[in-house]
C-alpha cells in the first residue's frame, strides 16, 4: 500500500529538480516531468514539520477531475502516462501511487493567476484600508465574505520558497509578457474560475478565489500547468455556512492557519508543531471538499 503521510518522496531513478513547498519534481526527460505531491502543508509561506495525510492524493485526484472537466476550454500540461512509464522499480512506484501526475515540461509564467470573487483575506484587509482590492476600486459599504460585483483578476508575483509573493498591477503583467498574452491570461483566469464556481455551487462549495499557473508551450500558446482548484490553491467554503460580515469555515488550510494564529509564533521557521487533532481535522477538511466536488 501507498503511504499514507509522505512529507518527502525519495526516487533514485529519476533526477530530483526541485523540492517546492508541497511538490518534488523529477526530470523525465528535455520534454517531461514528473510531479509528486506530498503531504507538507505551508501556512505563511512556511513549510509544516506535520505531514497532512492522504493530502497529496486528494490534491492529485482534485486536480485530475478538473482538468479532465475544463481541458476542452483551456489546454493542460498532463499527459496520459502510466506510472510503469517512467518509473520502473515497483518499490518507488508505490511510494507514489495515486498522488503523482506525469506532464509537459513546459516554460511557466513569472506571475501566479488569482481570481477572487469575494472580499476575504488580504483582499478584505486592503479594502478595509483602501477601499480597493489590488488597486482595483470597489464600492463602498462591501462587507467581509461579500461578493464582489463580478469576478477580478489580481495577478502575482510567484516568490520562492520562504518568499511572499507580491501583488502587482496589470500593467505590470502588461509590461512583461505583452499585451496581448497578458489579456489572454487574464480572459483565461477569470474564465476557468467563472466555470468552476458555477459547478461547485450546485455541489454546495464556495469557490471564494483561486489561483492557477500557466506556462507557454514551444509555439506560445498559453498551457494550464501546477495544480487546479484545490483547497492548498482555493478557498472553499461551505455554502450553507457562509455568513457575510464573518469569516467562514473553510474546507482548505485556513483552518490550519487559524490555529497557528492563535500561538504566539512569528510566522517563520521553524513553524510550531500540529497537534494530532489538527491534523486529522485538516485531513477531514480536504477529503470533504473532494468527496463534494467529485462524487
Amino acid at each position: 500500500m501507498p503511504p499514507e503521510r509522505l512529507y518527502q518522496s525519495e526516487l533514485t531513478g529519476l533526477p530530483l529538480l526541485q523540492r517546492g513547498k508541497v511538490r518534488d519534481v523529477y526530470a523525465v526527460d528535455e520534454e517531461t516531468l514528473l510531479v509528486v505531491t506530498t503531504d507538507r502543508l505551508s501556512a505563511f509561506d512556511v513549510v509544516l514539520s506535520d505531514p497532512i495525510p492522504g493530502k497529496g492524493a486528494v490534491l492529485t485526484r482534485l486536480s485530475d477531475f478538473w482538468f479532465k472537466r475544463l481541458g476542452a476550454r483551456q489546454p493542460n500540461q498532463c499527459l496520459d502516462l502510466p506510472l510503469e512509464a517512467v518509473i520502473s522499480d515497483p518499490a518507488e512506484r508505490e511510494q507514489v501511487a495515486g498522488r503523482a501526475m506525469i506532464v509537459r515540461r513546459l516554460a511557466p509564467l513569472p506571475f501566479e493567476a488569482i481570481a477572487r470573487g469575494y472580499l476575504i483575506g488580504s483582499g478584505w484587509k486592503d479594502y478595509q484600508a483602501t477601499g480597493r482590492l489590488c488597486g482595483i476600486t470597489l464600492p463602498g459599504g462591501l462587507r467581509q465574505a461579500d461578493p464582489l460585483p463580478e469576478p477580478i483578476f489580481t495577478p502575482s508575483t510567484k516568490a520562492a520558497a520562504g518568499d511572499h509573493d507580491e501583488n502587482v498591477a496589470f500593467d505590470a503583467v502588461v509590461d512583461h509578457l505583452g499585451r496581448d498574452l497578458a489579456e489572454e491570461l487574464r480572459r483565461v483566469t477569470l474564465m476557468l474560475y467563472t466555470e468552476a464556481a458555477a459547478y461547485a455551487r450546485d455541489r454546495g462549495i464556495i469557490i471564494a478565489d483561486t489561483k492557477f499557473e500557466f506556462g507557454l508551450d514551444g509555439a506560445g500558446r498559453l498551457v494550464w500547468i501546477d495544480e487546479a482548484l484545490t483547497p492548498d490553491s482555493s478557498r472553499f467554503w461551505p455554502a450553507d455556512a457562509w455568513q457575510p460580515g464573518t469569516s467562514p469555515p473553510s474546507f482548505d488550510k485556513q483552518f490550519v492557519r487559524d490555529y497557528l494564529e492563535t500561538l504566539d509564533w512569528d510566522k517563520t521557521a521553524p513553524a510550531p508543531a500540529l497537534p494530532e487533532a489538527i491534523i486529522e481535522q485538516t485531513a477531514g477538511r480536504y477529503r470533504e471538499a473532494e468527496t463534494r466536488l467529485c462524487h
